[in-house]
């Protein structure tokens, strides 16, 4: 019998411009987008707007979660997305968030750490 492993959870810092790191309109959009296009279940969200023009946002999905944390004046975000593998494995589906979600913001990564649940 093999051992439930219930995920992948993807964590990481990077640099993108001020501009994509202080539109959280922008990626709500692409989140949504990201969403629908993998398949994935949105039971909510909330999204904050500081002051300084940075955002946090967490996407609540049936399949775990997405979060973001943006600090434009500092050119600095956090990201994170787990997909759990309760009804399948959702591996590939965590990575191509992932990469796309760089790709959006056309980031340098600073870190990454994938952590097999």
């Amino acid at each position: 019998m093999t051992a439930y492993r219930p995920g992948l959870h993807l964590l990481s810092t990077f640099l993108s411009s001020v501009e994509l790191l202080g539109d959280a309109a922008a990626c709500r959009t692409t989140f949504d987008q990201l969403i629908e296009s993998l398949e994935l279940t949105k039971v909510g969200e909330a999204y904050h707007i500081f002051p300084n023009g940075g955002f946090t946002a967490v996407v609540c999905l049936t399949e775990s979660h997405v979060s973001i944390h943006t600090w434009p004046e500092l050119g600095l975000a956090t990201f994170d997305v787990f997909l759990s593998n309760y009804l399948r494995d959702n591996s590939a589906k965590a990575r191509q968030f992932h990469a796309d979600v760089l790709t959006y913001f056309a980031a340098t990564e600073l870190s990454k750490q994938e952590l097999t649940r």
